[in-house]
């Protein structure tokens, strides 16, 4: 295939296929003319590069995850410890979109009134990545009070 058909079929421009190339990522198997031939079973590989992209491993990371001869090698270790960063991030993220849903229902008069807001801010400019997922002592004593589904964590 030229490296017009891998871009249309990757969903990548040319150019970030000669990116790859530079890299080490992919290898062309040479030219027809100017433009670079790949082998079929590239975009299997692309497709390995664009997951592992989207996991947020850095192309050094996923380049250390492929052998000489261009077969995956990867280390399961790794993927545990980047599946428990997603986890961490996952965590910070939705304790960030509780607080926003809360300032955006909150009944106090205004925002700068409100303690979970107030907290909101606090964690966000004291330079901390992420923000702790800690209730408001009224959601948490409304919450408390709830009976509680089978299996449903507070």
């Amino acid at each position: 295939m030229d490296i017009s058909e891998v871009a249309k079929r990757a969903g990548v421009p040319a150019s970030t296929l000669r990116f790859y190339e530079q890299k080490g990522l992919i290898a062309s198997m040479g030219r027809s003319g100017l433009r670079r031939l790949f082998d079929p079973a590239v975009l299997q590989r692309l497709a390995l590069i664009a997951l592992g992209r989207a996991a947020g491993f850095s192309l050094d990371e996923i380049a250390s995850m492929f052998v000489a001869d261009g077969t995956p090698n990867i280390d399961r270790q790794r993927l545990t410890a980047k599946a428990d960063e997603l986890d961490a991030s996952i965590r910070k993220l939705t304790a960030l979109r509780n607080g926003l849903r809360h300032a955006a229902r909150c009944p106090a008069p205004s925002h700068l009134e409100c303690p979970s807001f107030q907290r909101l801010l606090a964690e966000a400019s004291s330079g901390r990545k992420g923000v702790r997922s800690r209730k408001a002592p009224a959601v948490k004593a409304r919450m408390e009070s709830r009976p509680r589904e089978h299996g449903t964590p507070r």
